[in-house]
């Protein structure tokens, strides 16, 4: 065979060994309606197997973005896998989908098999604890285009719901409860502004804070929580409002979202316990604290929108569920 490609800057070898490496990670994701997951063009996926009367697919897509300088920095990849999944499937599970089957994209300089491998074990757990297949994937090899030993990955998300237990804004009303479960850290949103403060600041990734029980860089790297089981489980007692996912744009973007016009919420500072990592970055970089709550999730990673009536009942489902705030009639998110 010629090795023009090769010398050109792309490894088929090193592609079909990555291929290889993978295959048991994608295999351990298969779910009831999976269908023949390598050697087709495409991923298949039979609905009617699933038994929903009126189905209706959610879709999400989304990256790690740059959290990713880190993983290089470190040497660690079979984290950011994760957060490529949690980061699309939090999504979706919005309006109440249960994820069916998710695909990832990988972009590189230079395909790594060892690398690679670690990605994809990555994407498979968070696959495996969002009970969703992973379908289908594209390694691409992009000589020139990326630095060595690093990448880009993005994924996309399919889940399903029935078309009466979709789950939209429209019964929020005032009064309603604002019941906030705990993010993990920073989860994948706001690492430009965490590279900057480390930069800035002369921090280590490698150094153990005061604060912490283990170094930074790992710290950082903590994968985005996934909340599929738990919330699905929760849907099943509760006829909950609304949900939101707090990602880029923290509360003052994602909470609007989950309210009809004209209304606000109103959050209680010092309701849920905030990670160690939030006040260590404030305090370093003496950023206002309505900046923190318009960039992070200060905890929250995803929040339930329920009638009071009913936040016993979540808060016996789910015992790190807090109550963290309420719906109101200002039209702003403020805190108290």
């Amino acid at each position: 065979m010629s090795n023009a490609y090769k010398e050109a800057g792309v490894n088929l070898e090193a592609g079909y060994e990555s291929v290889e490496r993978i295959k048991k990670h994608v295999m351990s994701t298969m779910r009831f309606g999976a269908m023949n997951l390598f050697g087709d063009f495409g991923g298949a996926f039979d609905l009617s197997e699933l038994g929903y009367q009126k189905p209706v697919l959610v879709s999400g897509t989304d990256g790690v973005g740059t959290k990713l300088k880190l993983a290089f920095e470190l040497d660690i990849h079979d984290t950011i896998g994760i957060d490529a999944v949690a980061m699309c499937v939090n999504d979706i599970l919005t309006q109440g989908a249960e994820p069916l089957f998710f695909l990832d994209y990988i972009a590189c300089g230079a395909n790594n098999p060892a690398q690679i491998e670690a990605i994809v074990a990555g994407v498979a757990e968070g696959c495996r604890q969002s009970n969703a297949t992973l379908l289908g994937g594209e390694t691409a090899e992009m000589p020139g285009f990326y630095q060595d030993g690093e990448y880009d990955i993005a994924g996309f998300a399919v889940g399903v719901v029935e078309k009466d237990k979709r789950i939209t804004k429209e019964n929020v009303k005032v009064g309603d409860v604002v019941i906030g479960l705990p993010s993990s850290g920073v989860h994948s949103n706001g690492f430009s502004l965490v590279r900057h403060i480390i930069k800035n600041h002369g921090l280590s990734l490698s150094e153990t804070y005061e604060g912490f029980d283990r170094p930074l860089g790992e710290v950082l790297l903590t994968p985005t929580m996934l909340y599929v089981r738990p919330v699905l489980d929760l849907l099943k007692a509760v006829n909950v409002h609304a949900m939101v996912h707090i990602t880029g744009g923290g509360f003052y973007e994602n909470v609007p979202r989950a309210l009809p016009e004209g209304l606000g919420a109103e959050f209680v500072k010092g309701s849920w316990t905030m990670p160690a990592i939030f006040p260590f970055m404030q305090n370093t970089a003496n950023i206002p604290e309505e900046e923190m709550y318009s960039v992070f999730n200060m905890g929250i990673g995803f929040m339930l929108i329920v009638d009071k009536g009913d936040v016993d009942t979540v808060l016996a489902h789910n015992s790190e569920a807090q109550i963290i705030g309420k719906v109101t009639d200002s039209g702003e998110i403020t805190f108290k």
